[in-house]
């Protein structure tokens, strides 16, 4: 227990740190005033945590399945389903609770947002959340081994994070790079959370990004549940 309180904190030493050294360079560089700019970058950030705090916790997977703990587990009554779940919902109740703190940080370096935008955000980033996790275990299921998992995944993480517009909303970027992001389906979800964050709740962002994002749960945890079953076969 001692070691997932660890992990918490750690979680929130990236994203803490990008609000304070990065956050204000942005609010000086955006056309728009203090909240307004917090409001295009918090939900970033979120998605920010949510990308590499969901996938960072999937080494913890690795040594299982190495000492061959996974292959025991095929023994038991329980389903293959209800192990995996298990972990993603752990991963998804520390993401919730890191992004709680992210946003009462932020309402101190001058974030203002609807408390009803705030909390659908952080809804959407919930299942955001899911999705990566099933993605990253069926990851760490294929490469079973920690020198090989963290390059594969910050290959990964990275050009999904820039191409997100996490960092600067891609209607900055030339036609070329946002063709490109139009492939990503986390734009979807940072652009749906940045209207949540206005009080916008019928946009044709939020539309998009709440369909995009339930279609890609449905598809990882499907993939991520076949290749964990199959593993434990």
């Amino acid at each position: 227990m001692a070691q997932k309180r660890m992990g918490l904190l750690i979680g929130l030493v990236q994203p803490f740190v990008y609000m304070a050294l990065f956050g204000p360079l942005l609010v000086k560089m955006l056309p728009e005033d203090g909240p307004a700019a917090w409001q295009v970058y918090i939900p970033g950030l979120l998605v920010q945590l949510g990308l590499f705090a969901t996938a960072l916790r999937r080494f913890g997977l690795i040594p299982d399945v190495r000492s061959g703990y996974l292959e025991r587990l095929r023994v038991t009554p329980a389903s293959r389903l209800g192990l995996l779940l298990g972990r993603v919902l752990w991963d998804v109740l520390a993401l919730f609770i890191q992004s709680v703190v992210i946003v009462l940080i932020a309402l101190l370096f001058g974030l203002r947002a609807p408390f009803g935008g705030v909390v659908a955000a952080i809804a959407l980033m919930m299942l955001v959340g899911i999705s990566l996790a099933f993605l990253s275990y069926a990851l760490a299921m294929k490469l079973t081994s920690e020198w090989l998992f963290a390059p594969v995944l910050n290959a990964i993480a990275l050009p999904l994070m820039l191409l997100s517009g996490i960092l600067l909303p891609l209607t900055y970027a030339p036609g070329w790079l946002q063709a490109i992001g139009d492939a990503n389906p986390l734009r979807y979800a940072v652009d749906a959370m940045r209207d949540f964050f206005t009080g916008d709740y019928t946009s044709h962002h939020v539309v998009v990004g709440v369909a995009v994002v339930l279609g890609l749960m449905v598809v990882s945890a499907v993939g991520g549940t076949r290749i964990f079953a199959k593993y434990n076969a």
